[in-house]
């Protein structure tokens, strides 16, 4: 039974993310401030972290940086702040996925079962195909060791992709992955950031792969399976 870390500070929120995790066949344990949240880190060794970003005596930035200077374990950040700035902080800071409040707790637990089977299935930090390479934990991309510099949106959403390919994906599945449930905005800022990183991946050789277009389908990031 893996071990779920939950540090909240808000006790009903804790408390109902803990009822549906051991629903799920979840272990939790809480931590309800900084300090004790980083002791519990350290001798539970939990299979992932939900981390809340407001709380007392140390914030979720702070220990999120302090849990990555020892560990890789998965982190899905949670907080009431709405601006994307604050999203992609986390997610730069190496974070694994980035939940806004208020949430479904359904959601939370579809979110740390797909974090955790990414954090299983990779088997590295470098995803390579072809002359494109994707580093999944630095975010950096090179094709043919020159680096291609990308938007922090158009970033994520290749990561995405890059993490499921040969798989389809209409708009509205990569907004609830890539822009999250509180982005309220036009779905064509998906075809509009498709455009650019195509604009950014020219160099990629077709032989390797391409994102395309399915009509009526979505989108795919398409690659070379005997890569």
């Amino acid at each position: 039974m893996k071990t779920i870390l939950i540090i909240e500070d808000e006790i009903p929120i804790s408390q109902v993310l803990k009822v549906y995790l051991q629903k799920a066949n979840f272990k939790t344990v809480q931590a309800f401030e900084g300090n004790e949240a980083i002791e519990k880190f350290k001798e539970h060794k939990p299979a992932l972290v939900l981390l809340d970003v407001m709380l007392p005596e140390k914030d979720g930035w702070a220990i999120l940086k302090e849990i990555r200077q020892q560990s890789d374990c998965p982190i899905i950040m949670l907080t009431a702040l709405g601006d994307v700035n604050y999203r992609l902080t986390g997610l730069n800071d190496g974070a694994d996925d980035y939940i806004s409040k208020p949430f479904i707790a359904e959601e939370v637990v579809a979110r740390v079962n797909a974090v955790l089977r990414r954090s299983q299935t990779n088997d590295g930090p470098v995803k390579s195909f072809g002359q494109l390479q994707i580093d999944l934990k630095s975010h950096r991309v090179t094709i043919n060791e020159e680096e291609v510099e990308l938007t922090p949106r158009d970033l994520s959403l290749l990561l995405f992709l890059a993490e499921n390919p040969n798989q389809t994906f209409t708009r509205d599945q990569l907004i609830e992955h890539v822009w999250g449930w509180e982005y309220d905005g036009s779905d064509r800022a998906v075809d509009l950031a498709i455009k650019r990183l195509r604009k950014s991946l020219y160099k990629w050789p077709e032989s390797d792969g391409e994102i395309k277009t399915l009509r009526g389908l979505g989108y795919q990031f398409c690659v070379n399976k005997k890569q």
